[in-house]
């Protein structure tokens, strides 16, 4: 078997199939097990030849969008309700993703994802944009079941949303780093080569993590004092290198305690900020606020921030398989799909880095069922 889905998808209605050689920013190793998905050239039916990568193209508008009502939706908090906090247009909820090369997406369907993952665990790990996908997919799956049994716990940082007629949790476990930060007599220590929270990602069937959004934060928002690197203590580094150097010790956990044929692991990728209108093109927008449209087309004028690179540089190290939700470019477009004034902290705060639900989060859910099929 190979990558060469079948990738269809309307919100309303069927575009003719095309085979493909689906082309993956970073697909590593051989997936097996259980979840009878391979590493592999090529496709089967009728193979034009060319290549799709689902992660380049562009947003087109399409009136039956979205795939549900976030205003009925019980798990929305208020950081990503936009419309229930105010915001008046609608447009923002009215696109879909249309990768390019003729090839586009299957359409979500919930009920087929309950019975794909019937008796697993699905983790997203990492910050809020984690908790921004997290919150997405329970509402895709709840207005596919609307009448299905569910219940919702937490313990410390971990929440689990629990389909219980189907046996699946949805557990997201808030960590922004990925590696620790420990109290000690110094003070909060951002450790770069220690990973005891991954004691909880242990057994887990499905992983996605994300980390970048917390690494940059300076003064009173900073959650640590110091970083370590094995016995050297900084009061600060390039947050850049901070960054890789991480990575690679959460890279370290992975090769070390992934069993492939049991686990699928994912990276969300680089969830972009719009906080500066000259990279679209916009050079008087100072934030998000009042954008209504995409930016057109399938690049981005300002181009991918850093941190992009030296994430695929650390994942093209690692041994087992691990796949890329290479959500940057796709996210990028839409300077249109953040809170901006419309989130948790209204109009005394300004979010151009979350993302409205229902929104972009639904689009990087749509590809990862996709790539569970």
């Amino acid at each position: 078997m190979g990558w060469g889905w079948w990738v269809q998808r309307q919100c309303s209605r069927w575009a003719p199939s095309h085979s493909f050689h689906w082309t993956l920013a970073l697909m590593l190793m051989t997936w097996g097990g259980t979840w009878g998905a391979e590493a592999a050239q090529g496709g089967g039916g009728n193979n034009r030849g060319s290549e799709c990568d689902v992660f380049r193209g562009s947003w087109v508008a399409d009136q039956s969008c979205p795939l549900y009502n976030s205003s009925i939706c019980p798990f929305v908090e208020r950081e990503f309700a936009c419309l229930r906090n105010g915001r008046p247009d609608l447009a923002f909820t009215k696109y879909r993703w249309q990768p390019l090369g003729g090839c586009s997406l299957s359409r979500f369907n919930g009920r087929v994802f309950l019975e794909r993952m019937r008796g697993k665990k699905i983790m997203f790990v990492g910050d809020s944009l984690s908790r921004n996908q997290w919150q997405s997919l329970t509402c895709m799956l709840h207005s596919a079941v609307p009448n299905a049994k569910y219940n919702i716990t937490r313990q410390d940082d971990v929440s689990t949303f629990a389909f219980t007629d189907y046996g699946v949790k949805l557990m997201l476990d808030r960590n922004v780093f990925l590696v620790d930060v420990v109290r000690e007599p110094v003070g909060r220590v951002l450790k770069l080569d220690s990973i005891q929270g991954g004691k909880l990602w242990m057994g887990i069937d499905m992983l996605i993590f994300n980390t970048w959004h917390w690494w940059n934060r300076r003064g009173p928002t900073q959650p640590w004092d110091y970083i370590q690197e094995g016995k050297q203590i900084y009061k600060d580094m390039d947050r850049m290198v901070a960054f890789e150097k991480a990575l690679t010790t959460w890279a370290g956990w992975v090769d070390a305690n992934i069993d492939p044929a049991k686990s699928k692991v994912f990276f969300q990728g680089i969830s972009p900020s719009h906080y500066n209108g000259t990279l679209w093109g916009e050079p008087s927008a100072r934030s998000c606020l009042g954008q209504k449209q995409p930016v057109p087309g399938s690049t981005y004028p300002g181009g991918l921030p850093p941190a992009v690179s030296v994430l695929k540089g650390v994942l093209s190290k690692i041994k087992k398989p691990v796949v890329l939700l290479d959500i940057t470019n796709l996210s990028l477009l839409r300077k249109d799909g953040h809170p901006s004034i419309y989130g948790l902290g209204g109009r005394t705060a300004m979010d151009c880095s979350h993302w409205c639900l229902a929104g972009v989060p639904d689009t990087w859910n749509e590809i990862l069922y996709n790539l569970i099929l």
